[in-house]
């Protein structure tokens, strides 16, 4: 799987691309679900669809065949608009470890699953052998425009950090736009907390407390981000706004909008135009996030994917459209 190809952008995130052999040695997890699982949603070696009636919309990368240090994880790449333009990026040569739309924290409890370098506190980005995977373990529903499945969050060794459930769904909104809702539900051991943090949280300033529901977007040249009263990267950074919209062509041609929503409680927009383009959900944003022992953190975003650039009316008109009726 590659991303479409595109210029390099002028400005670079301070954690470098090294290309070469994996400094961080050989597989030492497993990166595939446990064999003896079962499995009746379907076959478990292929990479289903989302659809919109008989157009493909996303595709979901279930089992991604990675190095460790780009944080194995299932991903919807290519993600496109019903004119068919893509607005996901993947392995992009900036950020390699960036797979379209994820799930993936740098932090759980120590084991990197976003992929890349550490943030380590006072020494900066470093490469540690701390990488584990979020792998697939059993699907629990799979339809032309719906798809739900049980994961396990898994540290360097195997051992379980987190289960989680997700459920993706593809829905219509209107003639030239269609909504993708993300829902999931974390678990945590019963004997213990699991703590999630961020490169800010561990240190780093200028506001890069990623990690969380992330979504790397494609673009040629910079986007535009805004949310319902500020305009630009840094005013949406950080916030807690009820949407974030980004505009943007796709490398060829091909105008698009994004709508993002759905902030939990303590959650904030982190958002990238500038350095690359992308926008998450993010869990830590300024301070740790925990998941009580035995507990559960539940999360449901949507976004909305609308072909063409769309004003704040625009926006407000694709919102209302897909509310429910």
């Amino acid at each position: 799987m590659t991303g479409h190809p595109h210029p390099a952008p002028a400005r670079f995130d301070p954690q470098p691309h090294h290309p070469g052999p994996d400094p961080v040695g050989p597989v030492t997890h497993p990166l595939r679900a446990d064999p003896g699982a079962s499995d009746p949603g379907g076959p478990d070696d292929d990479d289903p669809a989302l659809h919109i009636g008989d157009v493909e919309v996303a595709r979901y990368v279930v089992r991604p065949d990675l190095a460790p240090r780009h944080g194995p994880r299932p991903y919807l790449h290519p993600v496109r608009t019903l004119a068919g333009t893509p607005v996901t990026d993947a392995l992009p040569a900036d950020h390699v470890w960036h797979l379209g739309a994820s799930l993936a924290v740098q932090d759980v409890d120590g084991t990197n699953l976003w992929g890349g370098r550490t943030y380590v506190r006072d020494t900066g980005y470093t490469w540690r052998d701390d990488h584990g995977v979020i792998a697939h373990t059993r699907w629990r529903e799979r339809a032309p425009d719906r798809l739900a499945h049980a994961l396990q969050w898994r540290d360097r060794d195997g051992g379980v950090l987190l289960t989680e459930h997700r459920r993706l769904a593809a829905t219509p909104v209107a003639p030239d736009a269609w909504a993708l809702d993300i829902d999931y539900t974390l678990t945590a051991p019963t004997d213990r907390d699991v703590h999630l943090g961020s490169p800010a949280t561990n240190g780093r300033p200028d506001g890069a407390g990623y990690g969380g529901f992330f979504w790397r977007a494609v673009a040629d040249g910079e986007p535009v981000t805004f949310t319902a009263d500020t305009d630009g990267e840094k005013a949406a950074n950080g916030s807690a706004a009820r949407w974030v919209a980004l505009t943007g062509v796709a490398p060829g041609g091909g105008a698009y909008t994004l709508v993002f929503t759905g902030l939990g409680l303590g959650d904030r927009w982190f958002v990238r135009t500038a350095m690359y383009p992308g926008v998450c959900v993010a869990f830590a944003f300024d301070r740790p996030a925990v998941v009580p022992a035995g507990g559960r953190r539940t999360g449901r975003h949507r976004v909305l994917v609308a072909d063409g650039v769309r004003d704040r009316a625009g926006v407000a008109a694709l919102l209302a459209a897909a509310e429910p009726a």
